[in-house]
């Protein structure tokens, strides 16, 4: 387990919190965590034991935690949980609820009531899921997760270039098809069985977690379990809080999350890179800092076409349906026969001693100055 750290807000950082949920929500800090994970109490409401066609028993979820007194004590518990979180998350922070169709529409609604503002929500396909054995319903293939912010006007974290990449390239959808939790990587009871009924796949908090938080940020889960959301906030360079009611879960956690090993600082922050928050660089300042002078050939990365650089921070370049003039994105399109195209990765400039890299290294240049990023030594070409 990393070190105990004291959070100026007197957060438990890197702890697991064994007791009730409620109570433990209560004493945090108001406004003091980055994002919530969630994996409530289903309410499954099962009404006998279910067998497969061999008469074998089926492992489901009928633990006491999983009980209520109907709808209405359902949904207070859920309007008490929801409200204290809404109550800890920071103005821009984010909160992920996953459930069944048995609980997830209730709980949608309540956070509706409560003032949340719903981002999207995400369709969980499962590769493996269990069928129904009974041949009375459709296969329940799927989980549904709700991503939300405490307001409309809140501005929450959204990693969209790092999803996009964890996807070759192509936007990320909002169907995840990921399998369910099992092999090496579930829990097992003293007997062999299965630690946790409802152990989710860490593939699936990946995605959470790297999607919508960035490192150093504070993940709190309020039905930790057997410690999901801990092991990838820890991977991850994030800090989690954890609470759990059942000290055998706790302790098992505890466990599994110091056998993590935390990634390094700097992959952490590659890994949350956002091109959206960081700052709009046009091309013209490229020519004002003189990293680029009027006269300058740049070529495409694939070497067939040549443009020079002019004073104002636009291009000319002569193509196969004559000279084209505009943007270094509008150029590149030209030439391409294209309807859009990224002129920053498009071109290349000449380093010194025909070394040719793109002009982006020279964006990422004067990014690096805005934010105070430490940058190699200024001088000519060569020190990009």
């Amino acid at each position: 387990m990393p070190n105990k750290r004291v959070h100026p807000l007197a957060l438990p950082l890197d702890e697991i919190l064994v007791g009730d949920c409620l109570d433990r929500l209560s004493r945090l800090p108001s406004r003091s965590v980055d994002l919530v994970f969630a994996d409530p109490p289903y309410n499954l409401q099962l009404t006998g034991t279910l067998y497969r066609p061999d008469n074998s028993r089926v492992d489901g979820v009928d633990d006491d935690w999983d009980r209520f007194d109907g709808f209405a004590a359902y949904d207070a518990f859920t309007r008490a949980w929801l409200g204290e979180c809404k109550r800890i998350l920071k103005p821009n922070g984010a909160l992920w609820v996953i459930g069944s169709y048995h609980n997830i529409f209730r709980v949608g609604a309540v956070l509706q009531d409560l003032g949340f503002w719903i981002q999207n929500d995400v369709i969980w396909v499962k590769t493996n899921p269990m069928p129904n054995f009974k041949g009375t319903r459709f296969a329940n293939a799927h989980e549904t997760l709700i991503w939300a912010s405490p307001s409309v006007t809140a501005k929450p974290t959204f990693n969209y270039q790092a999803m996009k990449a964890l996807n070759e390239g192509l936007q990320m959808r909002s169907d995840w098809t990921l399998a369910i939790c099992n092999g090496s990587e579930r829990l097992k009871a003293a007997d062999g069985g299965k630690l946790h009924p409802t152990q989710k796949p860490e593939a699936l908090l990946y995605r959470v977690v790297v999607a919508t938080s960035h490192p150093g940020d504070v993940v709190l889960d309020p039905f930790f379990g057997t410690g999901t959301t801990g092991a990838v906030a820890r991977r991850l360079g994030r800090h989690f809080i954890g609470i759990e009611a059942d000290a055998t879960y706790a302790e098992e956690a505890r466990r599994r999350i110091a056998r993590i090993e935390p990634i390094g600082e700097a992959d952490a922050i590659a890994v949350a890179a956002n091109r959206r928050s960081e700052p709009r660089i046009p091309f013209g300042q490229v020519i004002e800092r003189g990293l680029l002078k009027p006269g300058d050939r740049l070529q495409s990365v694939n070497g067939r076409f040549v443009a020079k650089v002019r004073a104002d921070g636009t291009l000319v370049s002569a193509g196969p349906t004559g000279d084209h003039r505009g943007s270094i994105h509008q150029v590149g399109a030209a030439l391409m026969g294209a309807p859009s195209c990224n002129g920053w990765t498009f071109w290349k400039f000449n380093a010194g001693r025909d070394r040719w890299q793109p002009i982006d290294a020279l964006r990422q240049k004067l990014r690096a100055e805005v934010t105070g990023a430490v940058t190699p030594a200024s001088g000519d070409h060569t020190a990009v």
